[in-house]
């Protein structure tokens, strides 16, 4: 039999127990009643029921029996709207709304007393002002925090700005000053060396003049060579690429090189099978690759050995990133040696130029920035890896070239005497002595010279009726004309004229990026006088033939 107290336990819970919690919530807690308004059907409603906690929430005391519209006027609208939803669809709605009256924010949940004729809804509410403040004072803290790492960060980029300011004046300062160091000597040798020619001249001691000429070209000889890396290191030299497999230089190279470094070092060199072309100037890959084995020699006075490598390599998004190039396949030739090694706190200023760990006099500081010129202006990338008494590892990355190698002309086996046949030649040149030397050594050679001292002048006589086998001139020209736009008006009236290019600076978008077309080709300022009539010779032969 069931108990007293198992009955008292299984019934339902009484008014009294709901009257207790409903006295008792947190919550805010009401029932209003819809009622016709002064705007309508059911455009007001009153309250019929509201628990203590409701002021404590609100802020409104002594509800029950107040409508809306008496309470707060002013946002009467907005909340018979939302209520009357719930009346209207049976649907509860839960929203967060500012009760301006009071100025509390409240978060609230409503829902429709059936039967929906009785035009009742319950809603449920709490205060969550505190809660709102305090989210905005953190929301204006993490803004104000932002603001504070932004100027940070703004004062920091300021600062490395100004840093690398100052870096850049230093490097201009290091440069200027080491240009000026260099300059100055090689200026003093050939100076002196017209004076002593004048000297003996003037004695009548012209015997003793071919030690002078020698000492006056060598110095010249080192300034074009001076200039040439400064050239490489600014991306400014010209160059003249040729689609070529780097392995078929390695043979003729390696031999070069136990010359260059002697005896008590190894060369090897590794060639990758199948290695691709690449679309480089071989000349100067070569002037690269062997700074990069005098280095290595330096680096090892006590003999080691110096590896030589060659490979084909693909660079990805990531790999590409790290080497600052673009994705894709290249060409690696790579440098090793069993050196020194080069301590990490240096490693980022090997490339900067007149920068080196080498005693006063015993190098220039120019060749691994002349390297690093080189590879950039061959839309390539350098990357030095080092280890403190392990080694080196220079790697020059060259882009493949899709076709085949380049056949080239030598036109050093071209006799120089008999080159020359009466053929005309247009020299164009701002600078008078230069057009003096080419005129000069071309005539002794069986040229006839006609010159010009700017491209518009150099274009009229284009335009003329002369017979004009072949146009030399220089890149960059006074009078609106440089000699690139000299040459492909030259064309234009001429289409088979030869062009040769000379040039102690070429700028690359002058040179259509470094693109010239066939029967053109390219002298770098200060060249051999052997070397002009040589190419002049190979061009003006390919007019006539």
């Amino acid at each position: 039999m069931d108990t007293e107290k198992d009955r008292t336990a299984a019934a339902p819970p009484g008014p009294d127990r709901y009257r207790s919690l409903f006295e008792s919530m947190d919550e805010g807690f009401c029932i209003i009643e819809f009622l016709d308004g002064p705007h309508g059907p059911l455009s007001d409603y009153a309250h019929v029921e509201a628990n203590p906690a409701y002021e404590r929430n609100a802020g409104i005391p002594n509800v029950v029996g107040q409508k809306v519209r008496e309470m707060v006027p002013e946002e009467a609208d907005g909340w018979v709207d939302l209520y009357g939803s719930v009346l209207k669809t049976g649907k509860p709605i839960r929203f967060q709304r500012e009760l301006v009256a009071t100025g509390r924010h409240l978060e609230v949940s409503a829902f429709r007393i059936e039967p929906a004729s009785d035009n009742l809804v319950a809603v449920l509410f709490k205060d969550v002002t505190d809660r709102l403040r305090a989210e905005a004072s953190q929301r204006a803290l993490h803004e104000q925090l932002e603001a504070r790492v932004a100027e940070a960060l703004a004062e920091r980029e300021e600062a490395e700005e100004a840093l690398r300011q100052v870096q850049k004046m230093e490097a201009v300062g290091q440069l200027s000053g080491g240009l000026a160091h260099d300059f100055n000597n090689l200026l003093a040798g050939i100076s002196g060396a017209f004076e002593m020619i004048a000297v003996r001249i003037a004695q009548g001691r012209s015997a003793e003049i071919d030690k002078y000429l020698n000492a006056g070209q060598g110095a010249t000889r080192r300034a074009a060579a001076l200039t040439h890396r400064l050239l490489a290191f600014s991306r400014r030299q010209t160059l003249s690429p040729k689609a070529v497999v780097v392995n078929r230089l390695l043979p003729d190279f390696a031999e070069l090189v136990h010359r260059t470094v002697g005896p008590a070092i190894e060369v090897e060199t590794v060639a990758a099978t199948g290695l691709w072309p690449a679309l480089v100037d071989t000349n100067q890959l070569e002037n690269a690759l062997l700074n990069l084995c005098i280095n290595a020699r330096d680096a090892m006075p006590d003999g080691g050995k110096i590896t030589i490598e060659t490979g084909n390599r693909w660079l990805d998004d990531r790999a590409a990133r790290e080497h600052a190039l673009e994705p894709g396949q290249y060409v690696s030739v790579c440098v090793s040696d069993t050196g020194t090694g080069i301590e990490k706190a240096i490693i980022d200023r090997v490339f900067d130029p007149f920068f080196t760990t080498k005693p006063i006099g015993q190098g220039t500081g120019l060749g691994l920035s002349m390297v690093y010129g080189f590879a950039r202006q061959s839309n390539g990338h350098v990357r030095i890896y080092s280890e403190v008494g392990q080694g080196t590892v220079v790697c020059i990355y060259l882009p493949r070239h899709r076709g085949e190698e380049d056949q080239e002309t030598d036109i050093e086996t071209l006799p120089v005497a008999e080159l020359g046949n009466g053929e005309a030649v247009l020299v164009v040149d701002d600078e008078p002595s230069v057009r003096l030397l080419v005129a000069d050594a071309l005539s002794e050679h069986g040229y006839a010279c006609i010159e010009a001292s700017d491209g518009p002048a150099g274009l009229r006589i284009l335009q003329s009726n002369a017979k004009i086998s072949l146009l030399i001139t220089d890149v960059g020209l006074p009078g609106g004309l440089n000699g690139r736009q000299v040459a492909d008006a030259a064309r234009d009236l001429r289409p088979d004229l030869p062009v040769l290019f000379i040039t102690g600076y070429a700028e690359n978008a002058v040179l259509n990026h470094g693109h010239i077309q066939p029967g053109m080709e390219l002298l770098t300022k200060p060249f051999a006088i052997d070397d002009l009539v040589r190419r002049v010779g190979l061009l003006a032969r390919a007019y006539t033939a």
